[in-house]
Formats: structure tokens, sequence, C-alpha cells
């Protein structure tokens, strides 16, 4: 009951929207589907629901995760039961990660709300440098977005091909450095307070991967769902009830959200050709139930972000991206590689994917995709190149910038962090107010909020 009453808040207040639109469209006749029902349609079921007043709580998907979490680890025995009401509120609404992340588990937070406080001189200082950290990244992905990516998702066709593909690898380098600055200043915040969260971003354009790159992409999330759902669901190992069953509540509502009765159809087919395929082989079996599995996973994760065909397409590519890898691991010639040239050539494939797989995520409607794609399949202009380059050049330099600090090996990330930690208060002030007053010359009248305050 914990469980269904926290998803149906979930889905209440993030897919009311959808839901009224969707059912309003559909018995006014305004839905091609309908159209044969319109008569009776119009006589009796016409509605007009609205929910313009609703007002969103904040952090809602952030929280009810969270819940769950609680309620699926007393499940399992993983965590005791809190003594009071209000240690499971402290533990939902701990405000340091309450509106953007990281989703922190029960079995791992709540332990900590007992234990005395401590803070040594050292975790300050690791402290301070992660909120200023976060902070230099957030003004930073603010410029690179004022000044160069929004203008290209606004009005594709004013761009060239070339500017597209550099807004893109742009806008990977935006939301990296948006949401993890965002975490950054959560983790900070939270281990000045005496609680320790776990890192949410591992440097994920390093990842040589599609696999790899989730493992190091939001953590909080992608750990959260492997642990609470692809798992639960029989993982790679096997298919489940749950998995069929949560692979056709998509199916209706992918239906539901298009309006188009020849997609069960498909659907339908599918599942007969899949079907035969299992039954001529166990391996195909169970390759297919644990591909159902991590599909339903991707779809659902995209789901979570918004009622969009655009999320959908976006969930459902890395859903591909992972199956497809799965295969190439049998077949990879590079498998346990050291060699460093072929490295930084996966490193940017997969960069370059996932890179063009947030056309769908940041794109507003299907109209600007198809646009984006359009110019940059027809309309490269490689002799404007130069000329780009110098117009841009400041933005495009702290692209390149934000990209090589992002490539630097963890050894000496982890060497300058300590570095900051264990200098003086005095040093460390005046660092920050360095960092600080070089950040204000970057800041513009148009400060964007939190990509994730969105979800």
């Amino acid at each position: 009951m914990s469980v269904i009453l926290n998803l149906s808040l979930l889905s209440y207040f993030k897919y009311a929207y959808f839901f009224t639109e969707s059912f309003n469209d559909i018995t006014g006749n305004r839905v091609p589907f309908f159209n044969h029902f319109a008569q009776f349609s119009n006589s009796f079921f016409s509605t007009h629901f609205s929910v313009d007043k609703l007002l969103l709580p904040v952090g809602v998907s952030f929280f009810t995760f969270q819940s769950l979490s609680y309620t699926i680890d007393l499940y399992r025995g993983k965590v005791e039961p809190v003594k009071t009401i209000f240690d499971y509120g402290f533990f939902v609404c701990f405000f340091p990660h309450l509106v953007a992340g990281p989703i922190v588990k029960a079995h791992d937070f709540i332990y900590q709300i007992y234990q005395p406080y401590k803070l040594e001189k050292k975790e300050f200082g690791l402290a301070f440098f992660w909120i200023i950290n976060g902070f230099c990244k957030k003004i930073v992905a603010d410029y690179i977005a004022v000044n160069y990516v929004d203008r290209i998702f606004d009005n594709p066709h004013f761009y060239t091909g070339i500017e597209s593909i550099i807004g893109i690898f742009g806008y990977s380098l935006q939301i990296y450095m948006d949401f993890s600055g965002y975490t950054d200043m959560a983790i900070g915040l939270a281990l000045i307070l005496g609680f320790r969260l776990k890192i949410n971003f591992n440097s994920p354009y390093k990842a040589t991967s599609t696999s790899e790159f989730w493992k190091r992409w939001h953590i909080s999330l992608s750990t959260w769902l492997q642990e609470y759902l692809y798992i639960p669901l029989g993982g790679n190992r096997h298919g489940t009830l749950g998995s069929y069953f949560a692979i056709t509540i998509i199916a209706l509502f992918l239906v539901f959200l298009s309006g188009k009765l020849w997609l069960i159809l498909v659907f339908l087919f599918a599942t007969v050709f899949l079907l035969l395929l299992s039954y001529f082989s166990n391996s195909i079996r169970r390759s297919i139930n644990t591909n159902i599995n991590l599909m339903v996973t991707m779809l659902l994760g995209g789901l979570w972000h918004g009622s969009s065909w655009l999320f959908i397409i976006w969930g459902g590519l890395n859903g591909i991206g992972l199956i497809v890898h799965k295969f190439w691991k049998k077949i990879s010639p590079f498998k346990n590689t050291n060699n460093l040239g072929v490295k930084i050539i996966l490193m940017l494939v997969t960069l370059s994917f996932i890179s063009f797989t947030r056309i769908f995520f940041r794109s507003t409607n299907l109209e600007t995709v198809n646009a984006i794609f359009d110019r940059i399949g027809n309309h490269l202009s490689f002799e404007l190149f130069l000329e780009i380059i110098k117009g841009y050049k400041f933005v495009f330099a702290l692209i390149v910038i934000g990209y090589l600090i992002h490539w630097i090996p963890e050894k000496m990330k982890s060497a300058y962090r300590n570095w900051f930690a264990s200098r003086s208060f005095v040093v460390m002030g005046l660092l920050a107010c360095i960092a600080i007053f070089l950040m204000y010359q970057l800041m513009s009248g148009e400060m964007q909020p939190f990509i994730y305050f969105q979800f």
C-alpha cells in the first residue's frame, strides 16, 4: 500500500496534465483514433477537466523515490524503523539534496541520523571545495547556455549544421556542469552538517561505453533504478511477470500518448515474433527477457523525466545503446585493451552517441528535433567554420577548457582537492574569493534555474 500510494502521488503530480489533456482530446473527438465514436462522445462523454490550479510540490520526484527506498529497505530488512516521525521527515526532506538530488537511499542515510556530529578540519575543507566547485560549474553552465546553446535549440533554422553539432556537445557539457554543480553543493552542505552523501557523478564523459556511462552519470538515480526496479524484474538473469506487466503498461501508455490504434498491432506483431523466437531457443529466450528488463528500466527512466514522446525516445535510444553494447562486448576486439588511442576513440564515440540522444532530451518538440537533424544533414557549411569559431571564440574556449578539465585523471583531481582541503582557513577563503570574482565576470542577467528543478 505504501508503494502504491507513493507511486500514485508521483503519477498524479507529474502526469495529471498529460492524462487530463489526453482524456479531453479523446472524449472531445480531437484524436483521429476515436473518430468513429464522434456523435456518441460529443453527446455524453465530452469532458473539460482542468488541472490549471495544480501546485507541484518541491522535489516531488526525489523525495518520493526516497520514501519508496525507506519502505522497500524496511521490507528487505536493510534498515531498522526510525524512532520518530520527525526522523522520517528529516530523511525525506533533508534540504541540501531535496529539490534536485542526489537521491539518497534509506540504508545509506538513516543510520547517520543517530550518529554523533563529527566534522574534521580536512572534511570541512573538502566540503568548502565542493560548494565552490559546484558554484563555478553552475555559472559556467549558464554562460554557455545563454550565449550559445539556448540560441541553437530555440531557433535551429538560423544556424548551420556545424553550429548545431557544437551546440549539441555544448549542451552535454552544460547539463553535466549544471546538474553535477548542484549535487557538488548538496554534498558539500550535507558534509558540513555532518552527513556523508555518496558521489553522484564520476567523470561520465570518460566512459568508453554506454554501460560505463550509466555507471558514472547520475549515479544515485541509475543505482536506484537498478536496485529497486531492474534487479527485482529479474536483472540480467531472467524475466518475471513484472517484466511483462511493465512492458505492457508502457506499450499501452505509448498508444494512449499517440492516439494511434495501429501501434497496438505493431506491439502484438512484435510480441508474437519474440515468442516464436524464444520458443525455439532457450538462449534467445534468456536474452529477450534480460533485454526487456533493461529496456523497461530505461523507458521508465525516460518517463520519470516527463510524459512526452521526446523523453520516451531518449530513454529508448539509451536502452538500445545498452543492449547493443551487451552484444558488442561478446565480439569486441578491444576487450580489456590498454591502448590509449583505442580508449580515446571509444570515449569519443560514447560521448557522441550520448550527446546526440540529448537532442530529444533538450528539444521542446519534434519540430525542433527535425530542424536540427536537417541542419546537420543538409546545411553543414564547412566553409563558414573559421568565421563561426571567431564569432563564438570565448564560448567555444570555455567548452574546450571544460572538457579538458573533465578529462583530467582522477588522481590529479583528488590531489588538488586534498591540497585545497589541507590549507589554512585564510588561504581557502582567499582562493574562494578569487573563484567568486572570476565567476562574477561570467554572470549575466539571464541566470537559468537548475535544469533538474523541472523534474
